[in-house]
């Protein structure tokens, strides 16, 4: 079990049914601008009574027409949940497998305009030891997987990465290998072209594994089995909204509840600007479209801009306390 030293952090939370926000700038020549989702629409299977998927599909599907993504990177989607955004949101095209192999377990899909992007490379690699096959080991019951695609605009042909993941909800430490996995994966890249991670990471801002992620490894064990990482990433809400408060992003048991931790993000490298985050809290037709928030953010890609996705120097070393505990979602 790791060592944890007991300094406490302080959690922010977003105040607000929709706490939204947005920066003003002229786009330079060749520009691009992506409006950005990531969404967990709770597994189809579910249990869930009146808030069935079949009583939520609708839902889901218009949060993410309402919003005119131009990228969706969703979590704990089956098969047959995507064929029904695919039926109701014909403008998009899918990246992605199951995470127990081809089309079995659910989806860390992505969702892409057709009409804006060119695919020029994707896959699905496995949060494990052995990640080109469906696998794990770090103490998780259920396979965990990273989509990922490069693509080009259509109008710019201006290029970038995207990666969607869903973390572990019980491990730690298949929470923080999977962020060293993924860092090293995004370092690894063929195109050092710009990178934006989404995902459901069942990890709130005090845990190490989204610490690891933005350059500021707290809580590590002091053994140095976590290396420096070598990818520095900007949590896109934070950039807009740096003291916000009520930002959960958890709407356990479909009650619109917003004190929870921050566990779903969209990531950005910091050649990215941040022009405006979200986290849609707000019901539909009194009904929540899913047990978790909707986190958007509105991105530009300028071209000729400089490397500043690596990171140079090790950050202080923060440590978060025992009781900052992610939530249990699946």
């Amino acid at each position: 079990m790791m060592r944890l030293k007991h300094i406490w952090i302080a959690l922010f939370l977003v105040f607000g049914v929709l706490v939204a926000g947005c920066r003003t700038a002229p786009p330079a020549a060749g520009s691009v601008d992506l409006r950005v989702m990531s969404f967990n629409i709770r597994y189809g299977t579910a249990n869930d009574g009146d808030n069935h998927w079949n009583h939520r599909k609708a839902l889901v599907a218009r949060v993410i027409d309402d919003y005119d993504a131009d990228l969706v990177g969703l979590q704990e989607a089956y098969r047959f949940q995507l064929d029904y955004l695919a039926r109701s949101l014909p403008q998009y095209s899918e990246i992605g497998e199951g995470r127990d192999g081809g089309r079995d377990g659910e989806y860390s899909a992505i969702l892409y305009r057709t009409d804006r992007f060119d695919v020029n490379a994707s896959g699905t690699f496995w949060l494990s030891d052995s990640p080109w096959m469906p696998s794990r080991h770090w103490g998780n019951t259920l396979n965990r997987i990273c989509t990922w695609a490069h693509l080009t605009d259509l109008r710019t042909n201006e290029s970038f990465y995207m990666f969607n993941t869903h973390f572990d909800h019980e491990s730690q430490d298949a929470r923080l290998k999977s962020a060293e996995l993924i860092i090293q994966r995004i370092a690894e890249r063929e195109h050092k072209d710009p990178v934006v991670l989404t995902g459901d990471f069942n990890a709130g801002e005090g845990n190490p594994a989204v610490g690891y992620l933005t350059g500021v490894p707290y809580g590590l064990p002091d053994s140095g089995a976590y290396p420096i990482p070598t990818i520095v990433l900007q949590d896109t809400f934070r950039v807009i909204h740096p003291d916000a408060t009520d930002v959960g992003t958890g709407n356990f048991g479909y009650t619109g509840r917003r004190d929870g931790a921050k566990i779903d993000y969209v990531f950005a490298t910091r050649d990215i600007e941040v022009l405006g985050a979200a986290i849609d809290q707000a019901p539909r037709e009194g009904r929540y479209p899913s047990d978790h928030y909707p986190v958007t953010a509105v991105l530009r890609l300028t071209p000729a801009r400089p490397d500043l996705t690596r990171c140079t120097s090790r950050p202080p070393r923060f440590q978060y306390p025992d009781a900052l505990r992610p939530p249990r979602s699946r």
